[in-house]
């Protein structure tokens, strides 16, 4: 397989376990050329780079960009959950590419907003309607959690990076005062990202077992499974105290940021917790703000359902950095 040098651009979505590598004319991403690969089995990102092109016939792109899931700054990037480091000199050597660029994974997301298929956007909570320009929030909930306000200014997009998942977790009443405690005899500190990720809800399954005098474990995929057949009691009760503090969370991050162009839940837990949010009380918790329970209405929440949106972002990203409108 050929393609034509320094037409194409090359984007990959870099998680804890996999990294996805595709290549990408303007915003749109080319199907056919999206690869996943296997971290353990690579020393770094160059060595998944290099396999890339090969794979793809030696294709040499014009611009490169990488979302990471770990902080980004001044160019360099470390994984939370991989012992890989990454700089724009390795990205420039290991593509060839003119252009390159590092994203954080949720900064990524908040590129893709705009560029996602209505289909693949699912709608729990309305809002009220806002100008095109309005602040959007972008909230990741999957391996870990993070959130990325984006800005849309007359100079173009902006997404700041945080990071979001490792603050204290909220807490309202003495059942979640329990569950911090757990989660901090067993981590040292009670961050969001202890109970509001994939290993957290895991955790939150084993809170309620300690609470029962009834131990056990059990992984997260199978959490879900039990709740959506509705064979597992604790199971239930395990997603719907992790929905209540999602919205809890979720609606404190939106009056920190205001975002009236919307709430956009992405992320693996996201979209496996999809179904459910509605029936399991996430709006309820999401708008009790006392005083401004009313208010909460301004702010849409969304579930982003697209698995492949980041790749989506850091292309519209290269866009923005090389004015090509190319799709």
């Amino acid at each position: 397989m050929g393609h034509p040098a320094n037409i194409y651009s090359l984007v990959a979505d870099i998680g804890g376990t996999n990294t996805r590598v595709a290549l990408a004319d303007g915003r749109r991403i080319i199907a056919p050329t999206i690869r996943r690969y296997a971290n353990t089995d690579f020393p770094g990102l160059e060595s998944v780079l290099q396999r890339f092109i090969a794979d793809e016939g030696g294709v040499d792109p014009k611009a490169a960009c990488v979302a990471v899931a770990g902080p980004v700054r001044d160019g360099r990037a470390t994984m939370t959950n991989l012992d890989w480091t990454i700089d724009k000199e390795t990205l420039a050597r290991a593509t060839g590419a003119e252009t390159v660029a590092i994203l954080n994974d949720l900064q990524a997301q908040g590129h893709a907003l705009g560029h996602i298929d209505p289909s693949n956007i699912r709608n729990i909570l309305p809002g009220q309607p806002a100008q095109p320009h309005a602040a959007k929030l972008v909230i990741g909930v999957g391996t870990g959690f993070n959130a990325a306000p984006v800005f849309d200014l007359e100079q173009g997009r902006i997404v700041t990076p945080s990071e979001s998942g490792h603050a204290n977790l909220p807490i309202r009443d003495e059942m979640e005062l329990r569950l911090c405690q757990f989660v901090s005899t067993a981590h040292g500190f009670p961050a969001v990202e202890d109970v509001l990720s994939g290993r957290g809800l895991e955790r939150v399954y084993a809170f309620l077992g300690r609470e029962a005098n009834d131990p056990r474990e059990c992984a997260a995929k199978d959490i879900m499974a039990g709740c959506a057949d509705g064979r597992d009691d604790r199971a239930i009760a395990a997603a719907r105290l992790f929905t209540r503090m999602l919205g809890t969370v979720c609606g404190n991050l939106s009056l920190i940021q205001l975002p009236f162009g919307g709430v956009y839940l992405v992320g693996g837990v996201a979209r496996a917790f999809a179904p459910h949010l509605s029936g399991f009380g996430f709006g309820d918790a999401f708008r009790d703000k006392g005083r401004f329970a009313g208010f909460m209405g301004n702010f849409p929440v969304s579930v982003i359902e697209d698995d492949y949106a980041a790749l989506t972002g850091s292309a519209a990203h290269l866009v923005g950095l090389t004015g090509d409108t190319t799709d």
